[in-house]
């Protein structure tokens, strides 16, 4: 742990949070009764701490975001993707305490360990130096990367497509496949988006998914949305 604490810049006061931070139940069940507590604890403390400080975050950077948008970021962040990014980036996996089976089939990179194992980090860090010292934490380690998601979450042409129906009352939104071309290792998919039954755009692409953005992009681009 005070290896850990050398690599994030921090200093641990009580070291037996974040070494239970890092304690995982397999570990627990093979090592009783030495060992009693594992992370779960700390995981459901972190979750919502996390969710508390990104909250404020973006409350106070995103000052023109409405209420729907934030929640649409901060879900972007606190995703177990993401969770599993920042846990990579510092290395958590290297510290985990896992029991011998878990170790043997991969736990120790398995994402939903590794997302967990972030969250109990913060719960722990939040119990040992409080909220302030997370804030500084995120802002160290996870805050510049939001700027990323947000630069996903306005690519994302069908929810802002969808958003703008709704707001402005313009119908319902269908997406169909018109054609799909080449052959199987090579497919090209074209879609189109209608309004209220009306053709608004045709969008291509690999995979049906990605020819459905396009066709987003092409209706909001015809209705002056810029993009």
């Amino acid at each position: 742990m005070r290896q850990l604490a050398d690599q994030l810049g921090l200093t641990f006061h009580e070291l037996t949070l974040y070494q239970e931070a890092f304690t995982h139940s397999s570990y627990v069940n093979e090592n009783r009764p030495t060992v009693r507590q594992d992370n779960e604890r700390l995981e459901f403390l972190g979750d919502a701490v996390l969710e508390l400080a990104v909250s404020e975050f973006l409350f106070k950077k995103f000052r023109a975001y409405s209420e729907g948008e934030m929640t649409k970021l901060r879900a972007a962040i606190v995703c177990e993707p993401s969770l599993v990014k920042y846990a990579e980036k510092l290395q958590f996996g290297a510290f985990i305490m896992l029991g011998k089976g878990e170790e043997m089939t991969g736990g120790r990179t398995r994402p939903a360990l590794l997302a967990d194992v972030f969250e109990s980090f913060v719960g722990a860090l939040y119990l040992d130096q409080g909220l302030g010292a997370v804030q500084t934490f995120l802002e160290r380690h996870v805050f510049p990367l939001i700027d990323e998601a947000e630069k996903l979450r306005t690519t994302d042409y069908k929810s802002r497509l969808q958003e703008f129906t709704q707001h402005h009352g313009l119908g319902s939104i269908e997406y169909r496949i018109a054609d799909e071309r080449g052959p199987a290792h090579d497919r090209e998919f074209i879609a189109e988006v209608y309004i209220d039954d009306k053709l608004f755009g045709t969008g291509f692409g690999r995979s049906k998914k990605e020819s459905e953005q396009q066709a987003a992009a092409e209706a909001l681009g015809k209705l002056n949305v810029e993009l």
